[in-house]
């Protein structure tokens, strides 16, 4: 049974819109899951320099996105270099214009602006402009609303919506987001979630269960 294949750019014949973006990113710092797409009227291969913004090497933070997670159009994933410093009197950054104003200026001085690494889960849809703020971790099954502001971590299959985001509800009950979760049928060997499909669209747990 042939299956689709993660390695390859532009995975729906004939759109050149939308590709799974592993293959579009080089960053060291950018990691992609198999499977996930990114999809935008100029093509995947504008994300890593319109989607990733102030991702600079020296705060060591990384973007994470696992596998099987669906990125709209216009997505903004902020990085640790968008922050300023607020503990002290002015938050503008002097030290990197130059001149006197950088006399002393050690660049390591901005390591304590990193907040750590942006995570997304696998199996999340994240709608057209949503905004996930730096060091943000955002769980498995998750789906942020278009035009939302992520500013804390989100629980796995939460529906996150507005400015600042807001959980709106989950899912689906406890019980089944437990079970979703030890499933986690997103790390399958490809042809075992083929053969699972009709279970995985069919939402019968049961059955995802008995095939783990």
């Amino acid at each position: 049974m042939l299956t689709p294949d993660p390695n390859v750019p532009f995975p729906i014949p004939g759109d050149p819109h939308t590709g799974f973006l592993k293959n579009f990113v080089s960053a060291p710092h950018i990691e992609v899951g198999d499977y996930t797409y990114y999809h935008d009227p100029e093509g995947p291969g504008v994300f890593q320099e319109k989607c990733v913004l102030h991702h600079f090497d020296l705060l060591g933070d990384r973007l994470i996105i696992g596998k099987f997670t669906a990125l709209a159009t216009g997505v903004c994933f902020l990085m640790s270099g968008a922050n300023h410093p607020l503990d002290i009197f002015s938050g503008y950054p002097f030290d990197v214009f130059g001149g006197a104003w950088s006399a002393d200026f050690e660049i390591t001085s901005l390591l304590p602006l990193s907040r750590g690494d942006l995570r997304v889960g696998n199996d999340v849809w994240i709608g057209t402009r949503a905004t996930i703020l730096p060091g943000v971790a955002i769980g498995n099954g998750a789906v942020i609303a278009a035009g939302a502001v992520v500013t804390d971590d989100v629980p796995a299959y939460a529906i996150v919506a507005g400015n600042p985001g807001r959980i709106i509800r989950r899912r689906f009950d406890p019980e089944t987001i437990e079970a979703l979760q030890a499933v986690a049928w997103w790390d399958w060997p490809v042809e075992k979630i083929t053969r699972n499909l009709d279970a995985i669209r069919g939402s019968d747990i049961a059955a995802l269960r008995a095939a783990r």
